[in-house]
């Protein structure tokens, strides 16, 4: 087993903070598709590859961050080692707009923004899994940040996302500052994940004190098709 439940953070969220929304058999456990393409497995042995080939439908694709198996009928392929980063201390807070929170209310915005920026993991209910906050500039949505994954003592932030038409003025860094402090003021570490390919993502987490604990390797997993 992993040393440190964030070794696993998928799997370590599913039995955790999002047990209620988790379709486990055994050793596998996954979200629902229309929430988020996110698989994990307690164990990688011949069992669980064969708990998490039972969880997906022929032909789809899930992703996985840490443990990993290889399922006989379907196609394992490493993606990147993603930067895992935590942040400990308080951050500065930012001046800017005011920061809203996100209900069903502006879905369609966060929706809009996410595919336009952020395409790959949204999915039309992700927002169930946490609270999302937002910038609007000109009654358009013009930066978000959401809460995702999560364990008893951490939480993950995600989709740090700015619209290109507002970029460069802080808003991510505003974002990210209130939610990060909201984390640790009630007892958690927040943390996240970016590839290290994303250099100005991983420069601004820097910046803003976060800092790399571990490398975690990322997978996509498809099931061959019927």
């Amino acid at each position: 087993m992993p040393a440190h439940p964030l070794d696993n953070p998928i799997w370590a969220s599913l039995t955790c903070r999002h047990r209620a929304f988790a379709r486990r058999t055994g050793e596998a456990a996954r979200y629902p598709a229309d929430v988020a393409p996110f698989a994990g497995v307690g164990r990688a042995d011949p069992a669980a590859a064969a708990a998490l080939a039972a969880l997906l439908a022929p032909g789809e694709t899930v992703y996985l961050l840490g443990l990993a198996p290889a399922p006989p009928d379907a196609h394992l392929h490493k993606l990147a080692d993603l930067a895992q980063v935590v942040c400990t201390g308080p951050m500065a807070e930012v001046a800017g707009p005011a920061i809203v929170e996100l209900g069903e209310a502006q879905r369609a915005d966060v929706l809009a923004l996410a595919a336009l920026v952020y395409p790959h993991y949204f999915r039309p209910r992700t927002m169930a899994l946490g609270r999302y906050f937002g910038i609007y500039r000109d009654g358009r949505l013009a930066a978000m940040i959401g809460e995702r994954m999560g364990t008893d003592d951490g939480q993950e932030i995600s989709a740090v996302c700015t619209h290109p038409d507002f970029a460069g003025r802080g808003y991510a860094r505003r974002l990210l500052a209130r939610l990060s402090n909201d984390a640790l003021g009630r007892g958690l570490t927040p943390f996240l994940h970016v590839s290290h390919d994303n250099v100005r993502a991983k420069a601004l987490y820097e910046r803003c004190g976060y800092r790399l604990r571990a490398d975690v390797p990322f997978w996509s997993l498809r099931r061959a098709p019927a």
